[in-house]
């Protein structure tokens, strides 16, 4: 899977089924799907949820996320109108999704 042509294995709504299955490869197949165009932007962002989910085992829900953004990447970027700019309008599912991360609780 990651690093190759193959599709990734993924559950009924986009999601990976095994986190082990995620690369940028596979980051990049998943964003196409979803009609996101990566940049530097989406990539530190992606990086930042995925360092936070190996720390404590959680998606971020939405203030943690923004206020970790705020601390790591600048004030600039620590908004949720940003996140909607980068990952459409329901940034934590496509952010989560891309990230190869499981699905957020109380995300529809």
């Amino acid at each position: 899977m990651p690093g190759s042509d193959v599709t990734p294995d993924l559950d009924d709504e986009g999601f990976l089924r095994s986190t082990k299955d995620w690369d940028q490869a596979v980051a990049k197949y998943l964003s196409d799907q979803a009609s996101i165009v990566l940049t530097e932007a989406h990539w530190e962002i992606i990086y930042l949820v995925r360092e936070y989910q190996n720390q404590h085992g959680v998606f971020p829900p939405n203030r943690v996320l923004i206020k970790l953004i705020g601390e790591k990447l600048g004030r600039e970027k620590a908004s949720s109108i940003f996140l909607m700019r980068l990952f459409t309008g329901t940034p934590r599912r496509y952010l989560a999704m891309i990230a190869g991360l499981p699905k957020p609780t109380n995300c529809d």
